[in-house]
């Protein structure tokens, strides 16, 4: 099957975390067939379902299959990335206002 990059990106990182929970789930991709044609194709992931995506010569315009790759994103068990604090690096900053008095010192690390 050929796909878009972002659409094989992100079918590869929710299959990933799909598999991790040792689960499998059916989706929808689009492909673009061997004629330039574009059609949808229902794929099983997850769990003994590998998914592989390598680069192919492709010298054609590559279409715009960024909905659908936006579509794997959004799946409840895409992986999301996790908040990352950044501390302060001004010498200006006010320590008094990282003080808790609860945790008896200081909020940040």
């Amino acid at each position: 099957m050929t796909t878009t990059d972002d659409v094989a990106e992100a079918l590869v990182q929710l299959t990933a975390s799909i598999a991790a929970d040792g689960q499998a789930e059916a989706v929808s991709i689009p492909i673009v067939t061997d004629d330039g044609e574009t059609e949808q194709a229902e794929l099983v992931i997850g769990v003994g379902n590998d998914v592989l995506s390598a680069p192919a010569a492709w010298e054609r315009e590559e279409p715009d299959f960024g909905w659908a790759a936006e579509q794997l994103r959004q799946h409840r068990r895409y992986p999301q990335s996790t908040a990352v604090a950044h501390e302060q690096t001004s010498d200006d900053t006010n320590l008094d206002a990282f003080w808790d008095p609860d945790l008896e010192g200081f909020t940040r690390a």
